[in-house]
């Protein structure tokens, strides 16, 4: 039997990560963090203390068995780890880099109470990226069932979705309106935090599922959400179409030329390939003085990419102050080892032009913190008389996003006050038959909670369907694995 671990007898040290050198990966796209060797990741599987009772799984949106997929690295059982995070997340090389686990998982991992955590999210990449190496894939036998399902939305909540649907049988179709599959995970992360290839990977176990993509399809303007149901036969529907309608901020000059949103900025990076123009003829602005507003991981990844494009220097302008900042930590360090310059307790108040039209800088207020407001943190509150100029050519907004308008301006389905779809607990919509999940529902949150909607959704919807879970135990309750309360019944579609 192994010896019980403790905080004293496992390693005391995090064990760190190689990373690319500032000064270099500030001028090109290959990913930042290289990722753990396997020596790395059985050094760092000894720090787990393999609790009892793990919080750490608590602490994540999709129950991952934290401590039996790191028992298994720690055996040298690479394939065996795979198996056991598959069980309830089929991405695992895209949530080991892109899930903010120092305030999910690793928020919760008892070693941090007095050393720094296991690096949870470290070792799940690791695993993931073996995976995609040597081509694993968690396959089950699938028994079709005759059912159709409809996905709008190929992001993380339509593909974990999708996955759960295709396992329990059902014909799965994934509409997406941009022409390559992935969601915000191929348009709004670029390739050094996230690179192409991981998500091409992943998509592709979906296809092994059986799971159909069908691109550049808009629905909603080819064809509604009613019509999914009533002409096209898809017994079920799933909406996650997230939240990708960008919000400005709506000060003066925010309509000048080189005025743009991140998600603008990032999409024509990233997904129409705009930073190898001109072998993409995809245009986009260069600015060589570059200020984004905002300070979330969006607003990271576009100051990152501006300094990528070619810019001098790009300015980051938050109203609040470092400790408030929504980003992850680890990307605002990146940003300043890169030489992003941090005007905290700064708003912009407007966007100056010149006589063509341009921008050629933004006025800015100081602010101090006041009372908290409604999320709980500091209000910044205008200091008089402390407005002052920052000289931009380009100014890019990264202060959130809105629910995609398109679904509701061409259904019947209740929508909240701030335009996003209404659920009940079990995620079904107002529209018979259709779930939705994700940032469509919620608002912006992150890739794992947004994986962790949309296989909620599948449950609900494989209990609407009448599919059952599998694993039913052949008790009293059940004759020949049949639920009692089921027998002698038929799902039958009236006219």
């Amino acid at each position: 039997m192994a010896k019980k671990r403790t905080i004293r007898t496992i390693p005391q040290q995090r064990t760190p990560v190689r990373e690319q050198d500032p000064a270099e990966r500030a001028h090109n796209f290959a990913e930042v963090n290289c990722g753990y060797t396997e020596a790395e990741a059985l050094l760092e599987a000894e720090r787990c203390l393999f609790c009892p009772d793990p919080v750490c799984v608590a602490g994540c949106p999709v129950g991952i068995d934290i401590p039996a997929f790191i028992e298994r690295i720690s055996a040298k059982d690479v394939h065996g780890a795979y198996d056991a995070i598959g069980r309830t997340n089929l991405l695992p090389a895209v949530c080991g880099r892109v899930c903010p686990q120092e305030t999910q998982c690793e928020g919760r991992c008892i070693v941090g109470d007095t050393l720094e955590p296991v690096a949870i999210g470290r070792l799940e990449r690791f695993v993931g990226d073996r995976a995609i190496a040597e081509g694993w894939a968690n396959l089950p036998h699938i028994e079709p069932n005759g059912r159709r399902v409809g996905i709008v939305g190929s992001g993380p909540a339509g593909m974990a979705c999708a996955a759960d649907m295709a396992k329990a049988g059902c014909e799965v179709t994934v509409f997406e309106a941009f022409h390559e599959p992935g969601g915000v995970l191929r348009y709004g992360i670029p390739d050094f935090r996230l690179p192409n290839a991981v998500i091409d990977a992943e998509i592709a176990n979906l296809r092994r599922l059986g799971v159909k993509f069908q691109c550049n399809t808009l629905v909603g303007r080819l064809f509604t959400i009613a019509q999914m149901i009533s002409e096209m036969d898809y017994d079920a529907v799933f909406i996650g179409t997230g939240a990708g309608y960008p919000a400005m901020l709506g000060v003066p000059g925010d309509s000048l030329n080189g005025v743009l949103s991140a998600n603008e900025l990032l999409t024509r990076c990233n997904l129409m390939r705009a930073r190898d123009f001109p072998a993409y003829d995809t245009p986009i602005p260069l600015g060589r003085h570059v200020a984004v507003v905002g300070a979330g991981n969006t607003a990271m990844d576009a100051m990152r990419v501006s300094l990528r494009l070619g810019a001098q220097n790009v300015t980051c302008v938050y109203r609040r102050t470092k400790a408030e900042c929504p980003a992850r930590a680890e990307e605002v360090h990146h940003a300043e080892q890169e030489g992003v310059v941090f005007k905290w307790l700064t708003a912009p108040v407007e966007v100056l032009g010149d006589d063509q039209g341009n921008v050629r800088g933004m006025r800015c207020i100081a602010m101090e913190l006041g009372a908290p407001d409604k999320s709980g943190r500091a209000r910044p509150v205008p200091i008089p008389g402390s407005e002052h100029e920052i000289a931009c050519d380009e100014v890019v907004f990264a202060i959130g996003t809105n629910a995609n308008p398109i679904i509701g301006q061409t259904s019947r389905m209740r929508l909240d006050k701030r335009g996003y779809i209404e659920t009940d607990a079990d995620l079904a919509t107002s529209m018979a038959g259709v779930f939705a999940g994700g940032d469509i529902v919620t608002g912006a949150a992150t890739v794992i909670e947004a994986m962790g909607a949309g296989r909620r959704a599948a449950r609900s919807m494989k209990a609407y369907l009448g599919i059952s879970e599998p694993g039913c135990s052949l008790d009293a309750a059940t004759i020949f694995g049949i639920q009692a309360s089921e027998r002698n019944f038929a799902r039958i579609r009236c006219a």
